[in-house]
């Protein structure tokens, strides 16, 4: 048997699970919009889950206050 948790898109789905989750938190939205706001940037995708290598060996507070700044950075360039 498989051991699921071994399994690389696992521990990225759980990074950015608890990466939405935090920053939710310290922006004081719910998770769901949080998740809406990321995929709608599409940076779950293009950020959480392809530099999980680089990510994954900073500390949850620096990927919260990264993400919250790339969303915000993101978003305003989506407006232009």
């Amino acid at each position: 048997m498989v051991d699921i948790r071994s399994n690389d898109t696992y521990r990225k789905i759980h990074f950015a699970v608890m990466a939405i989750e935090a920053s939710a938190k310290k922006a004081n939205i719910s998770g769901k919009e949080m998740y809406e706001r990321l995929k709608h940037q599409n940076l779950i995708h293009q950020r959480l889950f392809r530099y999980y290598d680089q990510l994954h060996t900073q500390s949850l507070q620096w990927v919260v206050d990264d993400t919250l700044e790339t969303l915000e950075n993101w978003e305003k360039e989506a407006v232009k």
